[in-house]
């Protein structure tokens, strides 16, 4: 259970899919703008990224690799990845649709979404166990979650504050963005 729980937390913080591994980038620049659809998009994430890397683990252990197919590992675990989606965007479209609306393009957009695509075959390459796998897709989650609403939050404040004009928009999101990166690496003798 303590191994599970240093690699839930190394996932999340010392070794975070968007700010050390440099995953998913777009939802994290393109959806920070506000932190309500921030936050739906991480939880959104965090529901597909968890999911799914504990759905392509089984696929690999229990279809490809026994029957030697690995080499078809990228694109069975992208066909698992589309179908999570778009359960989670039904869902998310009849639940709650002021979110959808929010969200925009970006929901289905989760898809193409690199982390996604990393924390699973992060978790296979790694041969962690399923719990473990688990635990690193739900602490990789995690992660992404608060790294987008922290982000959200910031670039709200920064829109209150004086920033010179060549630094508006998309400078100042990329140097928050950079200064974001190196407090996390605060974390980085903890696990």
């Amino acid at each position: 259970m303590t191994d599970g729980l240093i690699i839930m937390l190394s996932a999340a913080f010392v070794n975070n899919v968007v700010l050390a591994k440099f995953l998913g980038l777009c939802p994290f620049m393109g959806v920070s703008g506000k932190v309500d659809s921030a936050l739906g998009m991480g939880i959104a994430t965090a529901f597909v990224l968890t999911f799914a890397a504990a759905t392509t683990w089984i696929l690999e252990f229990a279809v490809l690799r026994p029957l030697g197919l690995e080499f078809m590992r990228i694109i069975t675990f992208i066909l698992v990845i589309a179908a999570v989606v778009q359960f989670t965007e039904l869902y998310v479209r009849k639940a709650f649709p002021g979110l959808y609306q929010a969200l925009g393009v970006y929901l289905p957009l989760i898809t193409t979404n690199c982390a996604v695509l990393g924390v699973a075959l992060l978790a296979v390459q790694q041969d962690y166990s399923f719990v473990s796998a688990v635990m690193f897709s739900a602490g990789s989650a995690f992660g992404f979650l608060v790294v987008i609403t922290l982000f959200a939050g910031l670039r709200s404040q920064l829109r209150l504050s004086h920033v010179p004009a060549a630094f508006k928009g998309t400078p100042i999101a990329f140097i928050t963005a950079g200064i974001l990166s190196m407090a996390f690496m605060g974390f980085s003798g903890m696990a």
